[in-house]
């Protein structure tokens, strides 16, 4: 495929997806923030969807009770990169509690929604965040205990 022919394609999938998704879902889609594994964070959790069968990770980093970091990697569809993405960015700067506190519609709210069917794509990402904030509250608590 030439270049011409390669942009074409881009373009033809891209103008697909403008009236299904939000202008935020198809930002962080093509330009998902936090993308990657975080060597020595503070907590991992990957899942797998019950609905399709992707797989989404998640890593935070916590400094004095905040997450300082977050980031995630799947092999989902649009919506579940859009997920991801815009919950990293939610969870950065906020407390733990906070961040454990993300839900489906805060996730939706700032993707400006997602339809329907792609609705567990947000829930599924704040259950995910949730459970890389548990494991690190876990290794917190081993590591308090390792001390006394």
């Amino acid at each position: 495929m030439n270049e011409h022919d390669k942009h074409h394609a881009e373009k033809e999938v891209l103008d697909s997806l403008h009236g299904k998704y939000s202008e935020t879902v198809i930002d962080h889609a093509k330009n998902p923030r936090n993308l990657g594994s975080l060597p020595k964070s503070d907590g991992f959790a990957q899942s797998m969807s019950a609905e399709c069968g992707d797989t989404l990770s998640m890593w935070v980093s916590v400094q004095n009770d905040t997450i300082t970091r977050a980031t995630f990697w799947t092999d989902g569809c649009v919506p579940t990169l859009a997920s991801g993405s815009i919950t990293t960015v939610l969870a950065k700067g906020r407390s733990v509690q906070e961040a454990k506190s993300i839900s489906k519609d805060e996730i939706m709210e700032a993707l400006g929604g997602l339809p329907e069917v792609h609705e567990h794509c947000a829930e599924w990402a704040a259950e995910t965040l949730n459970m890389a904030i548990e494991d690190y509250l876990e290794l917190a608590r081993i590591k308090r205990k390792n001390l006394t």
